[in-house]
C-alpha cells in the first residue's frame, strides 16, 4: 500500500519537482527522456556526418562549432543546473539501450571494471585532453568525427556483452567530469527511507516488464550521491509507492558532508584544475616561450615531447599543492591524516573547477558563437563571410569570466567552511589560501589576450 504523498517528508531547503502534476505525469510517461534522446540523436547524426564528410575548415564546419563552440561550454552549465541530466539524453546511452535490448548478452559487469572503472574514466579523460593538443582534435573536423566514432564503437562493444550502461559507468570519458560536477548540481533524485524500508519488490533497481532498472546500477534507497545518477526517471516510473522524488537542493550541498570520499575523485578534481590551466596557457602569447624553456631542459624542439612535460607539470601542480596544504593543515591542528584531509578537501575544489571550466569555454562561445548560426545556414547552401564571429567584446567576456571565477571561489570557500566542522580557523586557513590562490591564477590567465582555437 502506498503512502499518501502529502505525508512524505521533505527537507526544508528542497522542493519536489514531482509535486507538480504535469511534471510527474511527463516523467512517468514514455516520453521522458525518450523525446529528448531522439532529438539529440538526430542532431548528433548531423554533427558526425558533417565532421566526417564536411569541410575540413574547422571555422566553417557545423560539426566542429556545434561540438566545441556550443556543446562543450554548455555541459558544465547543465551539470550545475540539472546534475547528470545530459547523461539521460546522451546519444551514447540511448544507443547502448537499443543494442542491449536487441542483441545484448547482458552479462554482469566484469570485476575489473567494477574495481577500476573510475580510474579508467579519469585516464580516458586525461588522454583525450592530451590527444587534442598533440593531434589537434578540436582544430580537425575529421579528428573530432573519428573520436566520436571510436566512442560509438566502444559503446557498441560493451553493450553487446554487458548489462545496463557499463560503458557510461566505467569507460565514458565524460563520466568522471559529470560525476564530479553533478555533486554541485541543484537537482537530485532521492528516495524516502520510511517508505523504502517496507518495500519488498525493489523495482527501482531491478526494473519491471515495462521499464528496466537503474541503468547506472544505483539503489535509490541507499544512494547518497548524485555522481552516478542520470536522472533518467526509471526509478520514478518503477516505484509502486511514490517513494522516489526529484528534488531541488542548494548547489554544492552534497559536498558539505561526504560520508565516503574517495581519493580518485579528489585527485580528479585537482587534475581538472591543472587541465584548465593547460587549456588557458596554450592560448596565451607566452606559450611558445614556455615550450622553448622546457625544450632547453629536454634538449629537443619536439612539440609533442615538450607539451607532454608541460601537461604533466600542469596536472601535478594542483595535486602537490593540495598535498602540501593537507600537511600544513594537519600541522595547524586539522584532525585526520594527510591522506584523509587530501581526499576530503579535494572535493572542495569542484565548484572552482566548474567555474574555471565554464569561464574558459565561455570565451569560445562568446567570441566564436556566430559561427553556429552561419555554419547552420550553410547546410542550406547560404554562403556567408562575416567580418567577426564574436557575440561580445573581449572586455565584456573578461568581466563575465571574472564574475564566474568569483562565484566559484565563493562556492569553494563555503564548501571548505562546511567541511571543516569544528576545526579551528588556523587549521582551515591553508585551504582558504589554496582556493584563493587557484582563483587568482585563473583570473590572471583570463586577463591576458587569448587566441581562438576554432
Amino acid at each position: 500500500m502506498s503512502m499518501p504523498e502529502n505525508k512524505i517528508k521533505t527537507e526544508k531547503d528542497s522542493f519536489d519537482l514531482l509535486s507538480i502534476a504535469i511534471v510527474k505525469k511527463f516523467v512517468k510517461s514514455s516520453w521522458y527522456p525518450g523525446i529528448f534522446q531522439w532529438i539529440v540523436i538526430f542532431v548528433f547524426s548531423i554533427i558526425v556526418f558533417e565532421l566526417v564528410v564536411g569541410t575540413v575548415n574547422p571555422s566553417k564546419n557545423l560539426g566542429t562549432t556545434m561540438t566545441w563552440v556550443l556543446w562543450w561550454p554548455i555541459i558544465p552549465i547543465l551539470f550545475t543546473i540539472a546534475g547528470r541530466f545530459w547523461c539521460a539524453v546522451c546519444p551514447f546511452g540511448k544507443l547502448s539501450d537499443i543494442i542491449r535490448k536487441t542483441i545484448g548478452a547482458n552479462r554482469p559487469m566484469p570485476k575489473f571494471l567494477k574495481k577500476y572503472g573510475i580510474w579508467l574514466i579519469d585516464l580516458f579523460f586525461i588522454a583525450i585532453t592530451y590527444s587534442d593538443h598533440v593531434w589537434g582534435i578540436v582544430e580537425s573536423p575529421r579528428g573530432s568525427g573519428y573520436l566520436l566514432l571510436l566512442l560509438v564503437t566502444m559503446v557498441v562493444a560493451t553493450s553487446v556483452f554487458y548489462e545496463r550502461r557499463t560503458f557510461c559507468k566505467t569507460l565514458c570519458f565524460l563520466g568522471g567530469l559529470a560525476g564530479n560536477y553533478s555533486r554541485s548540481g541543484a537537482v537530485q533524485i532521492k528516495a524516502t527511507p520510511e517508505i523504502c524500508k517496507t518495500c519488498k519488490v525493489q523495482s527501482c533497481y531491478r526494473g519491471t516488464e515495462k521499464v528496466e532498472g537503474c541503468p547506472m546500477f544505483q539503489f535509490p534507497r541507499t544512494m547518497e550521491s548524485s555522481a552516478e545518477c542520470n536522472i533518467c526517471g526509471n526509478c520514478v516510473k518503477n516505484c509502486p509507492n511514490n517513494s522516489v522524488k526529484i528534488t531541488t537542493r542548494i548547489p554544492t550541498k552534497e559536498l558539505w558532508g561526504l560520508k565516503n570520499p574517495k581519493i580518485e575523485h579528489a585527485s580528479l578534481a585537482a587534475v581538472i584544475m591543472g587541465i584548465v590551466f593547460v587549456q588557458n596557457i596554450t592560448m596565451l602569447e607566452p606559450w611558445q616561450d614556455i615550450l622553448n624553456a622546457i625544450g632547453m631542459v629536454t634538449g629537443t624542439s619536439s612539440y609533442n615531447v615538450n607539451f607532454t612535460v608541460a601537461f604533466i607539470i600542469a596536472m601535478a601542480i594542483p595535486i602537490f599543492l593540495l598535498i602540501g596544504t593537507a600537511k600544513l593543515a594537519s600541522f595547524f591542528g586539522m584532525k585526520g591524516t594527510v591522506k584523509k584531509n587530501f581526499t576530503r578537501f579535494g572535493y572542495a575544489i569542484i565548484p572552482l573547477d566548474l567555474a574555471a571550466h565554464l569561464g574558459h569555454n565561455l570565451f569560445h562561445i562568446f567570441t566564436e558563437g556566430k559561427a553556429i548560426w552561419y555554419n547552420s545556414i550553410g547546410l542550406f547552401g547560404i554562403e556567408s563571410n562575416p567580418a567577426s564571429l564574436s557575440l561580445a567584446s573581449i572586455s565584456t567576456v573578461q568581466m563575465i569570466q571574472y564574475l564566474i571565477i568569483t562565484i566559484g571561489w565563493i562556492g569553494t570557500t563555503f564548501v571548505v567552511y562546511k567541511m571543516s566542522n569544528t576545526a579551528s580557523f588556523k587549521a582551515i586557513l591553508p585551504y582558504y589560501v589554496l582556493m584563493f590562490l587557484l582563483a587568482v591564477v585563473n583570473i590572471y590567465f583570463f586577463s591576458l589576450p587569448m587566441s581562438h582555437r576554432v
